[in-house]
């Protein structure tokens, strides 16, 4: 029996279900909103205290243009590759290739061109980029076609989205990457993508199987102590990280001060995740003011710590 189906919870959703022109077909496809993600690529830039140089935004604006073109490339073949079992999927079939919106060969040639295109940029930046995104194609289209079935590994896969792009932004403008920033990205990433399991797991009720397979790997309870311990040693771990960068520094107590709200601002969406809002991770950041504003504070206390002295 399949799944039934449910109104579009989310404003991309409804969007999704109204006709559109091809052109607006190939926008939507591309998940434009996902592009929020490579914002990550300015972590290690930032933490390196290279921003205010001018010479190191054009390779960075390469880097994130590289990685927008790349992951909706994967996009395109993705939704190509599933078009069959998209179009019974109570959302998925919204989707423009599955919609009949985009035409397949279309979307095959399109995908095509924005991976070659990110590749393409990446190399004009550094080879090693080119090597991270390449890592990056591999690690999504493994996911992709068989290693989502695999429990954890699965998580594990989806979390390394993100710290390949924050590593991607360190490589892009040469400069290090600490232990603890690796530390704190990894079990960052691997909350996030718990958080977001455990979101659908809780929207999805009974029909959870249907709708994603990979739900059915996992217990709620399983769920909550993966995301649990990675907030834990993300928070820890952005600890030890924060006290190590205060060491020699004129102004210390920035980087101290910034412990407070980052800790804090990780609560505060393990609050939202406990509520089963988790699902759409951009949404609670979007849709969240109490967590921008730590988010805010935290910012500006890091950044005070790297660019006072």
């Amino acid at each position: 029996m399949s799944a039934p189906t449910r109104e579009p919870r989310t404003a991309a959703e409804r969007a999704g279900g109204r006709p559109s022109g091809l052109v607006g077909g190939l926008v939507r496809e591309a998940r434009p909103r996902q592009w929020t993600k490579n914002v990550l690529l300015l972590a290690a830039p930032a933490a390196a205290g290279v921003l205010d140089d001018p010479a190191v935004w054009g390779d960075l604006a390469v880097a994130v243009l590289s990685f927008c073109l790349t992951a909706s490339g994967v996009y395109y073949l993705n939704d190509v590759r599933d078009v069959a079992g998209d179009r019974v999927h109570p959302v998925k079939r919204h989707r423009p290739v599955a919609a009949g919106v985009v035409p397949v060969r279309l979307a095959v040639v399109v995908g095509a061109a924005l991976l070659l295109g990110g590749a393409a940029l990446s190399a004009v930046v550094r080879w090693e980029l080119l090597v991270v995104l390449a890592t990056y194609v591999v690690t999504t289209t493994s996911y992709s076609l068989w290693l989502k079935h695999v429990a954890v590994v699965d998580l594990v896969l989806v979390a390394s989205g993100f710290l390949l792009r924050a590593i991607a932004g360190g490589v892009a403008v040469d400069v290090p990457l600490s232990s603890l920033f690796l530390l704190v990205a990894a079990f960052g990433s691997l909350f996030m993508v718990a958080g977001k399991r455990h979101g659908e797991f809780m929207e999805m009720g009974e029909e959870r199987a249907s709708t994603r397979a990979s739900l059915a790997l996992y217990s709620d309870a399983y769920l909550r102590y993966v995301w649990s311990i990675a907030s834990a040693v993300t928070m820890v771990g952005y600890s030890l990280w924060a006290f190590s960068l205060s060491q020699g520094q004129p102004h210390p107590i920035f980087y101290e001060l910034s412990v407070a709200p980052f800790v804090v601002a990780v609560l505060r969406y393990a609050y939202r995740v406990e509520g089963g809002e988790g699902g759409e991770p951009e949404e609670v950041v979007l849709g969240d003011r109490q967590l921008q504003l730590f988010g805010l504070v935290w910012a500006v206390l890091f950044a005070l710590g790297v660019y006072a002295g």
